[in-house]
């Protein structure tokens, strides 16, 4: 198959993903809208339109195309194409990673499309994605289309260091309780054997130390077997931990201490010392946020 027919295969089946889910609504929008959602040129756009049209998906009224009956698998083709749903998790992973290695900072300005292009997904995908991360105060729509990085204040920092001591407190306490043959107890001496390995060659390896970071507040937080926890996880990653808005210059020595801190609680939970494990990790919550205040004054003088 040529590239061409295989991206304008591609392409069909985004469009049946997006009028099933509704993405794309009907009479469906203009051609050069749909070429800019899906980031493909005018013509590719035609000949999907042809396509669905033979199939009885859609009918031409007037300069519109119109749904008139709900496309189906068969409507499609069968090729390496990812669903909304699948394109929209490789998009979600793909933006944190550009935050976390500082791709997009602070300030940055960037468009729907360069990201589609750049994850090589929709750009409906990235659109849905964007309206739904806006709530977190980080981005801001400049105008259709375009987004801009925003700093946040130590207000800010301050009231998401609120909400993580809520959820991480209270997913340590379900944590002392589970019963001896959880699987998580077994989990903990890993983890707190991957964090001494780490700690022994730190000197080189500190930067490692952003997966065992994420690994171990997952890990907290799964005893609350509450799926809204382990959502915020990937928010509270990004903004606690990667600080894409930091000064790096003491990097290393932050994470020895965070590493030191993890030990701490960990032991204590694996000894069944509750006390000291809820201590430790009232400690370590209150260490990250008096660093992220310390950066953030940093940066703002």
């Amino acid at each position: 198959m040529s590239r061409t027919q295989n991206l304008r295969h591609n392409v069909v089946n985004q469009m049946i993903d997006g009028i099933s889910n509704g993405h794309l609504g009907s009479p469906l929008p203009s051609q050069a809208a749909l070429a800019e959602m899906y980031n493909i040129s005018r013509t590719t756009v035609r000949h999907a339109l042809a396509h669905f049209f033979q199939r009885g998906v859609l009918e031409k009224v007037g300069d519109d195309y119109v749904v008139v009956r709900r496309p189906q698998a068969e409507d499609g083709f069968d090729c390496q194409s990812l669903s909304l749903d699948e394109q929209g998790k490789k998009f979600e992973k793909a933006f944190y990673q550009m935050i976390n290695q500082k791709q997009l900072r602070a300030g940055d300005a960037f468009s729907e499309l360069q990201l589609a292009r750049a994850v090589n997904v929709s750009p409906v995908v990235v659109r849905e994605f964007l309206l739904h991360f806006s709530r977190y105060n980080l981005i801001d729509s400049v105008r259709r289309g375009q987004w801009s990085m925003k700093k946040f204040d130590r207000r800010y920092a301050e009231q998401l260091f609120e909400l993580r001591q809520m959820l991480e407190t209270h997913a340590l306490s379900h944590f002392i309780n589970l019963p001896g043959h959880d699987e998580r107890w077994l989990q903990a001496k890993e983890l707190l054997s991957r964090h001494r390995q780490l700690r022994e060659n730190i000197s080189d390896n500190y930067r490692r130390f952003s997966q065992l970071d994420r690994d171990f507040h997952r890990l907290i937080l799964s005893a609350a077997n509450n799926p809204f926890f382990n959502q915020s996880l990937e928010i509270i990653s990004v903004i606690f931990h990667f600080h894409y808005q930091w000064d790096e210059t003491d990097l290393k020595q932050r994470n020895i201490v965070a590493i030191d801190e993890h030990m701490t609680i960990l032991s204590a939970l694996i000894c069944r010392n509750d006390q000291e494990a809820i201590s430790g990790l009232h400690r370590h919550l209150d260490t990250a946020k008096q660093s992220m205040i310390r950066s953030i004054n940093q940066a703002g003088a």
